[in-house]
């Protein structure tokens, strides 16, 4: 069977959850990356993508666009998406939470130095105040290791990408959160998520300045 061809910019973008899934899954995947403007208007030209837009992702004979539906297909693929229609209301609803904050993370390297301190308070104040008490309830509500159904869904995959994510603009975001701490070590140690956080993996680095000036240059 071949491995799923993932067609976005070299960097984190909406793409990286759609990485984290297929690796937690277990999936391999490869990258055709869109490194200049020439590369993304080939692809329009080609028909490739239906909303002139990436991510978009190969797969299963199918060229995939628009982050959720790729998303939601590989979780129901790889079982991942909950035993009934309330679990798949569940997870949707809390991946729905992790993506609105975790829009404003990804947008944070991108914007102008003068923007980011007031985008880096509302990504603390979000995450401490918000996003972060409502699933260590969650969690404490059923005492179990994983968001629904206690078995493992996209839901805990997002959360721990998001956590992850947060914690390196703010190291001590987790600090009054001991059940979602508990969830990101579990989740880190699965054996497929464990191998995707090793150097050298796809996983993308965050995207420091150096690397944003880089990437605006190639599709100035």
């Amino acid at each position: 069977m071949a491995k799923p061809v993932l067609y976005y910019f070299n960097s984190r973008g909406r793409m990286e959850s759609i990485r984290w899934l297929l690796a937690a899954a277990g999936v391999e995947f490869e990258e055709n990356l869109v490194k200049t403007q020439k590369d993304m208007k080939k692809l329009i030209k080609d028909g490739s993508l239906m909303f002139q837009q990436v991510p978009m992702v190969e797969i299963d004979g199918m060229k995939l666009v628009q982050t959720r539906a790729i998303l939601n297909y590989i979780a129901t693929k790889y079982n991942l998406y909950g035993k009934d229609v309330k679990e798949r209301a569940l997870i949707d609803m809390y991946s729905e939470g992790v993506a609105d904050l975790n829009e404003i993370i990804l947008h944070y390297p991108f914007l102008p130095p003068g923007d980011k301190d007031g985008s880096l308070t509302q990504i603390k104040e979000k995450s401490r105040n918000r996003y972060f008490p409502a699933f260590e309830k969650v969690l404490k509500s059923h005492g179990q290791d994983y968001l629904v159904g206690n078995r493992l869904s996209k839901a805990d995959i997002h959360l721990t990408e998001l956590l992850y994510h947060t914690e390196e603009l703010d190291p001590s975001v987790l600090a009054n959160f001991p059940l979602l701490k508990a969830l990101k070590t579990r989740i880190s140690n699965l054996p497929t998520v464990k191998k995707f956080l090793q150097p050298g993996s796809q996983r993308k680095p965050f995207e420091d300045e150096k690397f944003v000036e880089e990437l605006k240059k190639s599709f100035g």
